[in-house]
């Protein structure tokens, strides 16, 4: 703050003047229009600190749940990968060849997939 705008600043006192009753009442209009202002600073202060915290949990938290999405894409890509070797070892054993497979066969569940193979008399290892 500036010096002299402080409003327990006493060296700008008037002396008692045939006005001195309006300048009075000026007085303390400004001193409870600098007290509602001080009250509405520090109000607004607060809230602006409280948003600034709730950003801040958020912005925790969203890294967090973005850490753990990486994670899991990570897992599903070497499953994938896995999965994409594991057919490819099976490939030979089949005797129809994969591309001649409807593609319902292919990405029904993995159970569907099997059993065609099994039930099959041409599945034979």
């Amino acid at each position: 703050m500036a010096q002299g705008s402080d409003s327990n600043d006493t060296s700008f006192t008037r002396s008692p003047s045939p006005g001195s009753k309006q300048d009075s009442s000026d007085d303390v209009k400004k001193v409870m229009r600098r007290e509602k202002n001080r009250i509405a600073a520090q109000k607004s202060r607060m809230r602006q600190t409280q948003k600034a915290d709730t950003l801040h949990l958020e912005s925790e938290n969203l890294e967090k749940e973005n850490a753990a999405l990486r994670k899991e894409v990570q897992r599903l890509t070497e499953e994938a990968k896995h999965l994409s070797t594991v057919l490819s070892n099976h490939e030979p054993f089949c005797s129809a060849p994969l591309s001649s497979q409807t593609s319902d066969i292919l990405y029904s569940p993995h159970g569907a997939f099997h059993q065609a193979h099994i039930t099959s008399p041409r599945f034979q290892h």
